[in-house]
Parts: C-alpha cells; structure tokens; sequence
C-alpha cells in the first residue's frame, strides 16, 4: 500500500516570508545609502543611477507578473466569493454593511488627515527657493494622463459607475469597472439553477487557481523583488529630499499611525486579540510595504484572512478584491494631508465649506484607485484642481511620493483584512454554508 503523503505547506511560510521581506527591506535600504549621491556616495551619481535599474529589475518583473493576472483573479474571486454562499442573503448582508464600512472608514481617514494638516501645518515649514527649485521642473510629469472633467453631474455619474463596454474596461485596466462588472455576473449566476451554472463556475474556479500558480512562481523572488526596489528608491531619493519635506512626510506618517486605529476595531467590534491580529497580519503588511500594491498582495491577504484569521471563504473572497479597489483610507489621508499642504505652500486659504468639498472629493476619488504604485500621485491632481493649487505643485512632493505609497498601502491592506474580521463576525454565523471546509488555493 503506497505510502500517503503529507500535505506540502507552502514553501515561503515554512521560509518565514515575513523574515525574509524584513531581511531584504533592511539591506536594500543599506546598500541603497551606500549608493545614494546623497548617501554615502560610493559610486558616481549616474554610475549609481544606472545601476538601481539594475537593482529594481527583479521588482519590476514581479510587479508586471502580478499586474498580469490580477484582472482574472479579482473577476473569479469576487464571483466565487458570492456564489459559494449559495444563497443570494449573503450578498444581501455583504453589500448592506460592506459599503456604508467602506465609506465611514474612508471619511473618518480624510477628517483625521485634515486635522492633522490643519494642526501641523507642515505647508508653514517649507522654504521658497525649494518650491522655486521644485515646482520649476517639468511638470508635464504628473498630468500626462487623462483626469477626468469635473463638470459630470452626480447622474451621470453613478450611470458611469455601470460599465457600459466591458472589453475597454478591461483594456483600460478600470478596477472599479471590472468589479461592478464582477457583482453583477455573480449575482446572475447566484439566481440560475445549478445545473446551469455550474459550468461557468468550474470555468473560474480553474481561472483563479491557475492565476494562484501564476502568482506562486512571482512570490517565490518576492524577498529579492523587495530588496531591489528599495535599494532603487533610497538610491533615488536619499535622505535630502527626506530631510527637506520632513515635516509633511512626518505628517503623513502620522496621520498613518493614528489610522492605525484599525486595532480598536479589531479589538471591540471583530472580538480578537489585537496581538493576535497583528501577528497574523504581519506578512501581508511588509509585502504591501515594499511593493506599493494591493494587487500584489490580494492572494496573500486572501489566504492570510481564511487560514490565520479564520474568515470564511466566501467572505475572504468577496471582500479582499472590493477591499482593493475602493477601500483606500490610507490614500485618502495621504491624498487630503498632502492637499492641504499644497494650499498652505501656495497660501490658498480654505474656507469650511471648502474642507467639506475636499472631504467629498477624496473620499469619492480614493473610491476606485487603481491598486498599484504610484497611481495616487495621478489622482492627488484630480483633487488639487478642486481647490486651486495647481498641479505642478505635485512636483514639490515627488520626491517623497514612493515612500509614502509604501506607508499607505500598507495601512490599505491593513484596512481589508480588518474588514474581513468584522465582517465575518457580522455576518459570518448567518451563512448557511460551512466554509473551512472550503479552502483557498494556497500560495505558494
């Protein structure tokens, strides 16, 4: 009798991945200032610039790789997390305290950045020469993509919201779209017989476990990814630009750090351990840190909230790919602090009403950010056009965008896997169906 085999636990949480993330994040940001012409300068500045391409390609392959099946993973998991309830009150019950959760996080993330810039005023603390020699650089930088008019009434907009061409959603790679788009073909087949759906079920099943093995191989030089890319961001950046915006960067982590309050509801509202929590978090958090991207990290967050957290399948599923797309309280505090430094850089005066109309705007821009690096600097010019600054202020805050994209998309991450936990203790006990039972795919 052939002899049974022990199921194989994944190769990198039997690494310790979280080890290894740590391990790769401190010696990037070693050798990075090393490196740095603002460091300690062992090679020449355009020897070293050079050379961090070099650094960051590892990153960038494991960036591209995600990026390129995150579209099919986010259709299948959100369609696969409806249906596997088998019962159309689970969507009744997700959506009903999902998206007021969503929305109340993400206000509560803008008040909080717009007391801590009002309180701080780092704006009062920046030199006019180095806004001079800042905002005096090419400034087409930061507006050569599409921002969309202002002028769009509030109908057409939620008409907007339906995606009327899929195909060009997809191309477009319009996150928001394509899990509206998601919704609506998971509840078409929650309401067809078995027999009819099952098909189509299988069919994204296989999709989401082959976009899982897809992500398998890329998470296997995630530690390497992760050191090449902060050594290519600290070469970049060094510690002048750092020391020269310290206030607003300290502003911004601190807004960041009281959002951090995530433990609170964890704490009362989900009833667990906040230890506990952060423990089982901890993964998900350094890879979010140093990728800039909760596309990157969705798989791992997905298996992190059912097999650490205990969150039921259905509701990992369903919650991890929304989470990504409109749940962004980080990037709405970093959006609205950086905002309101702008205005004060600029001495543009806002007037209450005027802070009511950035708290609506930001909150309604961060719905639906793209999920990778970067793309809140594109969508911080759509806000500073509602009140005044123009947008080649952005190029004041270049400089320390990336590290700050690393901060709030782990606060972002953070904020899914807390929605899981409460979610699931909302509505977790009234689902019919016994998830563990029915594990994730795991990630290898």
């Amino acid at each position: 009798m052939p002899r049974q085999r022990k199921p194989q636990r994944s190769l990198l949480l039997r690494a310790h991945l979280w080890q290894q993330v740590l391990l790769a994040m401190v010696l990037g940001i070693g050798l990075g200032l090393l490196l740095s012409p603002s460091g300690m300068a062992l090679l020449p500045k355009e020897a070293a610039y050079d050379l961090a391409q070099w650094f960051a390609l590892p990153g960038q392959l494991f960036l591209a790789v995600i990026q390129m099946v995150v579209i099919p993973l986010v259709i299948s998991s959100i369609i696969l997390g409806i249906t596997s309830s088998g019962d159309a009150a689970f969507l009744k019950k997700a959506g009903l305290r999902i998206v007021p959760y969503f929305v109340a996080t993400t206000a509560i993330a803008v008040v909080l950045g717009i007391t801590v810039a009002t309180l701080l005023r780092p704006g009062h603390y920046i030199d006019a020469e180095l806004v001079q020699s800042m905002v005096g650089d090419t400034p087409h930088t930061v507006t050569t993509r599409h921002i969309e008019p202002q002028d769009i009434s509030l109908p057409q907009r939620i008409v907007k919201m339906v995606p009327e061409n899929p195909s060009k959603s997809l191309i477009d790679k319009d996150m928001f779209a394509i899990v509206v788009y998601a919704i609506f073909i998971g509840v078409a087949l929650l309401a067809l017989e078995e027999r009819e759906n099952k098909l189509i079920l299988d069919l994204l099943s296989s999709i989401q476990a082959l976009t899982l093995k897809i992500v398998n191989w890329a998470m296997m030089i995630a530690p390497l990814a992760v050191f090449g890319l902060l050594c290519d961001i600290t070469i970049r950046i060094g510690m002048d630009a750092i020391l020269g915006m310290s206030v607003y960067v300290a502003s911004v982590l601190l807004g960041l750090l009281l959002l951090g309050t995530y433990i609170l509801i964890v704490m009362f509202v989900a009833k667990k351990a906040p230890g506990g929590f952060l423990r089982a978090i901890r993964e998900p958090q350094l890879l979010a840190f140093s990728t800039s991207s909760s596309a990157a990290v969705m798989p791992l967050s997905m298996q992190t909230a059912h097999e650490k957290l205990g969150v039921r399948k259905s509701i990992a599923q369903f919650i991890v790919p929304l989470g990504a797309t409109i749940n962004m309280d980080g990037t709405a505090l970093y959006q609205v602090i950086a905002a309101v430094f702008l205005t004060q850089v600029f001495g543009i005066d806002l007037s209450v009403s005027d802070l009511l109309l950035l708290t609506a705007t930001t909150v309604g821009a961060s719905i639906g950010t793209p999920s990778t690096p970067g793309v809140g600097i594109v969508i911080l010019a759509t806000i500073l056009q509602g009140v005044g600054v123009p947008t080649t202020g952005i190029a004041l805050i270049l400089g320390v965008d990336r590290i700050l994209d690393m901060c709030r998309t782990t606060v972002n991450v953070s904020g899914d896997l807390t929605a899981c936990t409460v979610m699931d203790r909302w509505i977790g006990a009234e689902l019919a169906v016994d998830d563990p039972e029915q594990a994730l795919p795991e990630v290898t």
